[in-house]
């Protein structure tokens, strides 16, 4: 089977699969790279190489993009294959249903075409700080998965000039709130670990999750601008009652003097982890 051969997948008529760095195809891989993706293009050339330093091949998912994220994926030597969906599912409890689909395709396009160790999956907009393959290649068998403490970073009176395409989106922000998620982003390639739809960005099978290593979460601070547009895209194309009125709320606000749930703000570094929230891990 060739790269492009979407005959043993189960590619629908409105995807189509994009070959990348075809030398990356047919290799062993310590760490595989996956994630699902929409007009990112702003953050996408960081975003990949980044991701470059960690891993040692990318799949990714594009759901309809109307900017310019499948060319750069298409352009970047660590990306190996791209899933390019030409129809948006509107429907949010469709488009919901279908991260699982989607995300699953992806898994099992790597299994078959970029042999790996560990799976390492993630949003365009997060930064996993310390030396990923280093510290995966030190866990014992025992350990099947890992979760990560990921906080959102914040836009602040002293600190709210826009990212540009230019710059690296790791430590951008001075200041985050004390909010931890445990977010599940690596596990082991083993064939009990899989998704089913619904499933969102956890999978299912795991039997031993660590949880370890921090990530700076950057979808609330890119700038004033995108905050705004992030309130009216969550307004749009979300239930009102579950999302829309709590986005509608933040309007206006994108400078904050502490967090969304009403915590102080710290700087990233052992304060911030010292002073840390539990919440539920759904971003």
């Amino acid at each position: 089977m060739t790269a492009a051969d979407t005959s043993t997948w189960q590619v629908r008529e409105t995807e189509s699969v994009i070959v990348g760095n075809e030398a990356l195809l047919g290799q062993s891989h310590q760490v595989v790279a996956m994630t699902r993706m929409r007009n990112e293009a702003l953050i996408l050339p960081d975003t990949l190489d980044y991701l470059a330093d960690h891993v040692d091949a990318i799949i990714a998912y594009d759901d309809a993009s109307t900017d310019e994220t499948v060319d750069l994926l298409r352009a970047h030597p660590k990306v190996a294959l791209i899933v390019a969906n030409q129809a948006w599912e509107r429907d949010v409890d469709a488009r919901k249903r279908a991260e699982g689909r989607h995300r699953g395709l992806l898994l099992e396009m790597a299994r078959a075409q970029l042999p790996h160790d560990w799976m390492f999956c993630f949003d365009p907009d997060e930064r996993v700080t310390g030396d990923v393959r280093a510290y995966l290649g030190g866990l014992g068998p025992d350990v099947d998965a890992l979760r990560v403490r990921l906080f959102d970073a914040y836009l602040t009176a002293e600190d709210q000039a826009p990212y540009t395409s230019d710059s690296a989106l790791m430590d951008f922000r001075r200041f985050y709130g004390p909010e931890q998620r445990d977010i599940l982003m690596f596990w082991r390639n083993r064939e009990t670990i899989g998704f089913a739809e619904g499933d969102g960005r956890t999978p299912r099978g795991m039997t031993a999750v660590k949880t370890d290593l921090y990530c700076q979460h950057y979808g609330k601070s890119l700038s004033v601008g995108h905050w705004e547009e992030t309130c009216d895209y969550y307004l749009q194309h979300f239930p009102y009652e579950t999302y829309g009125a709590k986005w509608e709320a933040r309007k206006g606000k994108a400078i904050h003097a502490e967090s969304d749930f009403g915590n102080p703000l710290h700087e990233w570094g052992e304060g911030l982890f010292a002073n840390a929230v539990p919440m539920p891990s759904a971003k």
